[in-house]
């Protein structure tokens, strides 16, 4: 599956999961540095069960993005998170290499 191929299904997933009256938001990195296991554009949706489709990190920080896009579908705001660390780091947090990312998220209307 492609990198396109994902990003269609995340977006026809939420608008599916809208249309049956749930509460969505979107997650998408927004920004890279150093070694990130998903390019900018990369995306995941959330629905208000915390049910979530697509990825931001190949699931390294994805537990925390759902925990954010819950509260951002609650708040009807959005939000930037940032994720880095250093190499020593890495491990502890999941991102293997060490690196950051910025994820914006928000809620679909």
């Amino acid at each position: 599956m492609g990198e396109r191929r994902m990003t269609e299904d995340v977006l026809e997933v939420g608008r599916n999961w809208k249309t049956a009256g749930q509460s969505v938001a979107i997650a998408t990195v927004v920004t890279t540095w150093g070694s990130s296991p998903r390019p900018v554009g990369s995306q995941l949706v959330v629905n208000g069960d915390g049910q979530f489709v697509g990825s931001v990190s190949g699931g390294c920080i994805e537990g925390a993005v759902v925990r954010e896009a819950v509260e951002v579908m609650t708040e009807g705001s959005t939000r930037m998170l940032t994720f880095g660390v250093s190499d020593e780091e890495a491990w502890d947090v999941g991102l293997a290499c060490g690196g950051k990312v910025e994820v914006f998220v928000e809620p679909l209307e």
